[in-house]
Formats: structure tokens, sequence, C-alpha cells
């Protein structure tokens, strides 16, 4: 029943928001009492601490898979890209806004974990396209780590950029090619314009 929650939770809170989401709409998707929800998470505020981590493992575990297939360090940002987009539902509800809008703590605990599961998987992305002579050798490895993870965090605010003038697909997209174009040599351009006819 605990997996039923998470996944039914986890669905409605990408797809509707963490706030706008209760736990009678939660009950009345799975089909059983808020009672029996209850039982397992004893307030909101814990099925969303639940749900978070759950996600966040279950993103980082289809990231572990990727990275361990060691392709081309470009195609393997555009694969991460697409597996990410595809199960956090395009962001179009702003989960990650919201969650620190209206959980903070959640927030903050979720952001310190997805930067140091990010910096190793950008970090090592890094290394080996420079080691390929897709990227200049002259970057900073570190430097370029944490900008990724502060842009790619700032990309989910929506005060920033409004969902209706920047839906998230765009500007991933944009990010993407900005990010890879600003660190590769010729040869990480050829493959960069070669990958986004097809992606």
């Amino acid at each position: 029943m605990k997996e039923k929650i998470l996944n039914n939770a986890a669905d409605m809170f990408l797809s509707y928001g963490f706030k706008s989401v209760t736990m009678d709409d939660i009950a009345n998707e799975i089909g059983v009492s808020k009672k029996t929800i209850y039982q397992h998470y004893a307030t909101k505020t814990k099925l969303v601490q639940a749900t978070t981590l759950y996600m966040f493992e279950f993103i980082s575990h289809g990231i572990d898979c990727i990275c361990a297939l060691n392709q081309n360090p470009i195609d393997e940002i555009f694969e991460i890209k697409k597996f990410t987009m595809v199960h956090l539902k395009d962001e179009k509800s702003s989960p990650q806004y919201q969650l620190k809008k209206y959980y903070p703590k959640i927030f903050e605990s979720l952001k310190n974990n997805q930067f140091h599961i990010m910096q190793d998987c950008v970090k090592n992305n890094l290394t080996r396209g420079v080691a390929e002579g897709l990227y200049r050798d002259s970057i900073n490895i570190e430097f370029v780590s944490r900008l990724y993870f502060n842009i790619m965090m700032s990309l989910k605010d929506p005060e920033i950029f409004p969902i209706n003038d920047f839906p998230m697909k765009n500007l991933m997209d944009n990010y993407l090619e900005y990010h890879i174009r600003g660190i590769s040599t010729d040869k990480g351009i050829a493959k960069l314009e070669s990958t986004l006819l097809i992606a």
C-alpha cells in the first residue's frame, strides 16, 4: 500500500503541484479512505517528504543507469534531459518552486541531495568530454559543474522563467545548447549540431 500511495502521490504532485493536491484527492485517486493514508503518513508534510525522497531516488537511479552506459558525453547530457523530463512530467506544475515556497525544509534537503548527485555526474561528464576532445581542456571543471547546477535550479523558478513564456522543454534545450557550445572544441560543436538535428 505504501508503494501505491507514493506512486499516486508523486504523479499527482507533479501534475497539479504540492500545494493544490490534498490528502482527500490522493485517497480518491487510489480508491481508499483518507484514514488508510494517515496510517502510513501522519501528515501531508510527511507524505510530501516521503514522496520527494522516492522521486529523488528513482530519478537518481535512472541517471546512474544512463551514466553507466558510458556513451558520448554530449549524447549522455541529452539522454539525461529526456529521462528527467518524461518522469518529472516536463515540470509543468513547477514542483521544485512549490516545494521551496510551501515546504522549505524539505526543499533544502532535496537541493543538497541533488547537488551532490549532480556534481558527481556533471564532473564525470566534463572530465570524459575533455579526454575525448569534445570539451576544451582549459575549462575549470569544478567551476562549470557548480555553475551548471545553479543554472538548472534557476530554470525551475517560474518568477524568473514564467512557464507560459518559457515552456520547460524549450528552456532545457536552449540551456543545454548554450552550456555545450560554451565549453566545446570544434569537434564538440560538430557533435552537438548533429545531435540537435535528431533531438
